[in-house]
This record gives structure tokens, C-alpha cells and sequence, in this order.
């Protein structure tokens, strides 16, 4: 059996948050210890917010996300305030000076209205003024095309908390339009497959984001291409985003 939690505790192993290791996480940390209240939505299993407090944030942390089976990992620490919601669902007139979309979460919204409804939440949850920063994947760097369990850079052999060693790999289904369709596999080591996982993606361009963007009344601060700052150019993987409530 490979259940809800397993899957959550997974998720923590493939993707360790840690500031000192990887660059996104370094790109976010400072803004999250700069901010006195932050809304971290698709928190998944807190580990940001976790950070934050043993690293001495002291104002409102509250984190959003509507898988349960992570929320159930976030709650070990309860000096955070856990939701079980989606980002439309994000309260009004909540006055937070920051909100956070990490992890390519963003992509999780398929249609224009999931990014408008969204959108428009997030910006109700901030105070003039407020910033929202996230990122997503530049369609132009096809991401999706390193996605194969024939890749052995995009599959991952890990030992769970229980000792069992494990791989996980992806592959992908279909594409349509923008949406990339996706299937996470975890195994044992000998590839008896224990759960599959599917996923969609959306790959929206930075001008359709954009768009969307100041459709809901946000002004863009500063947009890269890379987690070190540096413009988006024809070869960026990411649109990293910080946008202000105006």
C-alpha cells in the first residue's frame, strides 16, 4: 500500500525546501522573513512556512492548500494557520503584505477562469500595495520534453522515512494547447509500481500572463527569466514574477 500520507511524505523527500541548496527557495526566503504577514497558497506540506518560524518570523504566516493528506504534515506545527482551500477561495480583506505561489503552482490553474478567479482572490487578500510573487514554467524551454521515465536525469532514487528505497519518474501523456498532461510514478527499486499520480500543467507565455495580470488591477514589479535575477531572454526556463496590488 502506498496511501495519501506515504504521498505527502514523498513529496517533502523529492523536493527538500532549503534556501541554502536551492535557488528558488534563496530567491523566496528573503521576501517571506522581509514581510510581517504572508499567504503562502498551495503551501502543500508547510515546509516554507515551517522555515520561517524556526527562523524567527514572528508576524501572520498562514498557509493555503486543498490536499488534505499534506495539510495533515503542515499542521505538526501549529503557530502557522492551515487552510484547506483552493487560491479563488483565499479570504477577503485578509490585509496580508505578501502572498507566495510556489513550487510551479501557479501552473496547476487550466482555465482562464481558474487564473481570473485566482487572481482575483489573491489580490483581495493583500493590502494596497501587497505583493504576490510566484513562478512558472516558460513555455519556449519545453520542460515537458525532459519528462520521461527514459530520462535518467528526471527519475529520482530516494529511501523513504521506513527505509524502503523507492524511484519515482514521469512521463507524459498528452499535450493540449498549452496543458501538458502528466503521470508521477512511484515504484520499488525492481519497478513493481506501487501509485500513479496524474497531473496537468499550464504553460501560459509571459504576454497571456501578463495579460491576466493586469486584468486584475496587479502592476508587475519585476519579472526574470532565472532564479539569480536576470531578465527573461529567448532562453529563460522560468517567469518569475513579483507583482503589487495596485
Amino acid at each position: 500500500m502506498f496511501s495519501d500520507a506515504d504521498a505527502a511524505a514523498l513529496y517533502d523527500l523529492l523536493n527538500p525546501w532549503d534556501p541554502d541548496r536551492g535557488a528558488d527557495d534563496a530567491f523566496y526566503f528573503p521576501l517571506v522573513m522581509g514581510a510581517e504577514s504572508v499567504l503562502d497558497l498551495g503551501c502543500g506540506t508547510g515546509s516554507m512556512l515551517h522555515l520561517a518560524r524556526r527562523k524567527g518570523h514572528t508576524g501572520r504566516l498562514v498557509g493555503l492548500d486543498p490536499d488534505r493528506s499534506a495539510l495533515d504534515r503542515a499542521r505538526r506545527r501549529e503557530d502557522v494557520v492551515w487552510v484547506e482551500a483552493v487560491a479563488a477561495q483565499a479570504e477577503q480583506g485578509a490585509d496580508f503584505e505578501l502572498a507566495t505561489m510556489t513550487g510551479h503552482a501557479f501552473q496547476n490553474l487550466l482555465t482562464d477562469e481558474d487564473v481570473r478567479l485566482s487572481l482575483a482572490a489573491i489580490h483581495g487578500a493583500l493590502r494596497p500595495g501587497g505583493r504576490f510573487a510566484f513562478e512558472t514554467r516558460h513555455p519556449q524551454a519545453r520542460a515537458w520534453e525532459g519528462w520521461s521515465r527514459t530520462n535518467p536525469e528526471d527519475e529520482s532514487e530516494i529511501t523513504d522515512a521506513s527505509g524502503r528505497p523507492l524511484l519515482y519518474w514521469h512521463d507524459v501523456d498528452s499535450i493540449e494547447g498549452d496543458i501538458v498532461n502528466i503521470t508521477g510514478t512511484v515504484a520499488e527499486r525492481d519497478r513493481t509500481v506501487l501509485r500513479v499520480f496524474t497531473e496537468s500543467l499550464r504553460f501560459l507565455g509571459v504576454a497571456a500572463l501578463n495579460a491576466f495580470l493586469a486584468e486584475a488591477s496587479f502592476e508587475i514589479e519585476a519579472q526574470y527569466g532565472n532564479w539569480d535575477r536576470t531578465p527573461i531572454t529567448a532562453d529563460s526556463r522560468e517567469i518569475i514574477t513579483i507583482a503589487r496590488r495596485a
